[in-house]
C-alpha cells in the first residue's frame, strides 16, 4: 500500500490534506480522486456554494505532486464546453 494525499486548489490557495489514504496504486488513488471530485460538485450545486475547487491534487508521502485532476473533467460532455 501507499499513502496517497488529496490537496485541493482553489485559485492559488492549496487547501492540504492533512490525514492521507492508504491505496494500493495511483490508478486507484486517480478513481478516488474523480469520485471526491464528483461529490464536491454535487454538493455545491446543492448547497448553491460560489467557490469550488479547481483541481485535485494527488500527491504522495514527501509531498511531490503526481497527478492533477481538474473538476470540470468529471462534468458531463455537454457542460464541459
Amino acid at each position: 500500500m501507499q499513502h496517497f494525499y488529496f490537496h485541493f486548489r482553489v485559485g492559488d490557495r492549496l487547501i492540504a490534506d492533512e490525514e492521507g489514504e492508504d491505496l494500493p496504486s495511483l490508478l486507484v488513488a486517480q478513481r478516488e480522486a474523480m469520485r471526491t471530485a464528483r461529490e464536491l460538485l454535487a454538493e455545491a450545486i446543492k448547497s448553491g456554494r460560489p467557490e469550488i475547487p479547481d483541481l485535485v491534487v494527488i500527491a504522495d508521502e514527501t509531498g511531490r505532486e503526481l497527478c492533477t485532476i481538474p473538476l470540470a473533467m468529471v462534468l458531463p460532455e455537454p457542460l464541459k464546453h
